[in-house]
């Protein structure tokens, strides 16, 4: 008898193993998707003068609550914002970011949006804006205003209406639905894997919330909701707004026969964001009508004629789907954010290439990618590459040397560190929502809390580094950092600093043709050492040459033309390149007839 035992523990013993095998491959596997094969023929690049603005434009996010306080009540303001406008100009940015400020209960900081047309008070007055657009223009700068379309707060009228009651006017204006056995109509995730839908006593109905509970998803199959908010995108525009930034533009359409969504044994979020908790959010995430609103969303803008405005979709999907987004004919979204080398950043050339040879591959011209290595959402970039300050200069390096649009966060320029506020102290409502992680999880550091990229802005090295008052109390903790190097004022004084660098990459590119509308080819091959990302890009006859060394030693190497910046040590002579370790070079020169 021992021995079927044995051999029935032995089974089941590998059994166990191959589904531990397999659950682990499900759970880590991210796949990529082919590569698409594109014809990209350098010095036939369309003519700058036929292309639009936003193009070749360099992207500033400012989030209004942690810029600049004027006023002493420890929160940032619209005319902080104004106060600092030469700033960002003076660094070299053409177009400003502006996470929202409209009317809301900032239960998630402005994501939860009350009214749609008037301004939070603690930032200031619909003076305020307009004059914060009026001076913008002045400078020759873009205003870029950031757009919630997907949800309302549970505090808007619209909301309250549609909670009291079946039968009232904006009773469909939300996503509402009977309930089954007692319990939600459906077994929908939010975004944040957890239960999205909401009971609402009052008309004994729930509602779907893709995000947190108290932002209601809106009906965009409603046409008197999509009126609703065209309408509200026409009011700014006729304030003179440049473009949108639209938050989690894919998550707005869900299945309009509410079907269940598929079980996965993938519980880990993957890159695309499709995947995780068990569900796979096949009729929650990318449904194929938000490329349809995309499309209606351009033509909105198109009836504003030149200069034209644009809109950049922050999303999360493969880039197959992220690509439909932008439209067949290159007529949906302008631009959608690219993260995923945001969230996987490595420190390493093989890394850097193949993330290159992806978005190129997937947005060749007329398509432009993104390079946005920080935002209010995520640790900060210098931080997740150790806090070292010339791999934050090489990174600004390639962001404003690359093909694309660079989006880049309030503070990057200074290498403002992430912060080091506890889980327990947090404002943001984030690590609350997510409760059903086990504590052992939540304080392991892969539950990211929010404020720690939020902190406020370092201007100096003085009390509350020039933020707010001296004797204010910021709405979150200003870093200690602030009192040393990690500040605008001092990195001024600094020829030598990250800000400086900064601002040279900036001009460097508003002076070049080719870094503005040039295509881009990867250099390979047996001359390029193994730690060298090497790229060209080309306009015309004009070209340009980056070279980044990302090891420690040195390396030497052939290369053409003259050099025109350099991070770190690099020198260019008779065709020879020398390159210390983490040196970057960006060469030019002209091809001959």
């Amino acid at each position: 008898m021992k021995l079927p035992i044995k051999r029935l523990l032995l089974t089941f013993g590998l059994l166990l193993l191959a589904f531990l095998a397999v659950f682990l491959y499900i759970n880590l596997h991210n796949p990529r998707d082919p590569l698409p094969e594109t014809d990209q023929r350098a010095g036939m690049e369309a003519d700058h003068l036929s292309r639009p603005w936003w193009e070749a434009t360099t992207v500033y996010q400012v989030y209004p609550r942690s810029f600049q306080d004027s006023n002493g009540d420890g929160v940032g303001d619209i005319p902080g914002i104004i106060s600092r406008l030469d700033h960002i100009r003076g660094l070299g940015f053409e177009t400003i970011w502006f996470s929202p400020f409209f009317q809301s209960p900032q239960e998630d900081f402005g994501y939860d949006v009350s009214d749609y047309r008037s301004i939070a008070p603690e930032y200031g007055t619909m003076a305020d804006v307009d004059s914060l657009i009026a001076q913008m223009h002045r400078r020759g700068m873009k205003a870029v205003f950031d757009l919630v379309l997907n949800h309302t707060s549970d505090e808007h009228p619209w909301f309250k209406e549609s909670r009291a009651s079946r039968d009232n006017p904006r009773a469909n204006w939300y996503v509402w639905r009977d309930g089954q056995k007692g319990g939600p109509p459906n077994n929908w995730h939010n975004a944040l894997g957890s239960g999205g839908w909401h009971y609402a006593p009052e008309r004994g109905q729930w509602y779907y919330a893709a995000f947190l509970p108290f932002q209601p998803d809106l009906n965009w199959r409603n046409p008197e909701v999509k009126q609703a908010m065209f309408d509200m995108m026409r009011f700014w525009l006729d304030k003179g707004v440049d473009g949108f930034r639209l938050d989690i533009f894919n998550f707005i359409y869900e299945d309009e026969l509410f079907r269940d969504n598929p079980r996965t044994l993938r519980y880990l979020p993957g890159p695309d964001m499709q995947k995780m908790n068990g569900q796979h959010r096949l009729h929650t995430l990318n449904h194929p009508q938000n490329a349809v609103l995309a499309r209606e969303l351009r033509d909105l803008l198109a009836e504003y004629g030149a200069p034209e405005r644009f809109l950049v979709g922050e999303a999360f999907g493969r880039h197959p789907q992220l690509r439909r987004l932008l439209g067949d004919s290159a007529d949906g979204l302008n631009l959608v954010f690219l993260f995923e080398m945001t969230h996987t950043l490595r420190w390493d050339a093989v890394f850097f290439r193949e993330g290159i040879r992806t978005y190129e591959a997937f947005y060749p011209y007329p398509y432009s990618p993104t390079w946005v290595f920080s935002n209010h959402d995520g640790p900060r970039s210098i931080t997740r590459l150790g806090d070292d300050e010339q791999k934050a200069r090489l990174l600004a390096l390639m962001q404003f040397t690359l093909r694309g649009v660079p989006f880049t966060y309030q503070g990057e320029e200074i290498g403002m560190r992430s912060g080091n506020i506890p889980l327990g102290q947090a404002l943001d409502p984030l690590p609350a929502a997510i409760d059903y992680i086990p504590d052992f999880i939540r304080n392991s550091g892969l539950v990211f809390n929010r404020d720690n990229c939020r902190t406020p802005m370092q201007w100096g090295p003085g009390p509350n580094a020039g933020f707010t008052l001296p004797e204010a109390r910021p709405w979150l903790p200003v870093q200690d950092n602030a009192a040393a190097a990690i500040n605008v004022q001092a990195q001024e004084q600094a020829e030598g600093s990250l800000l400086h660098t900064y601002r040279k990459l900036l001009a460097l590119r508003r002076q070049s043709l080719p870094l503005q509308w040039g295509s881009l080819q990867l250099l390979e091959g047996k001359d390029i050492p193994k730690d060298v990302l090497a790229y060209r890009r080309t306009y015309k006859k004009q070209v340009v040459e980056v070279y980044v060394n990302f090891g420690p030693e040195p390396v030497g190497l052939s290369a053409e033309g003259e050099g025109l910046l350099s991070v770190g040590e690099a020198r260019l002579e008779g065709g020879r390149l020398q390159l210390g370790g983490l040196g970057g070079i960006v060469a030019g020169f002209e091809l001959s007839e």
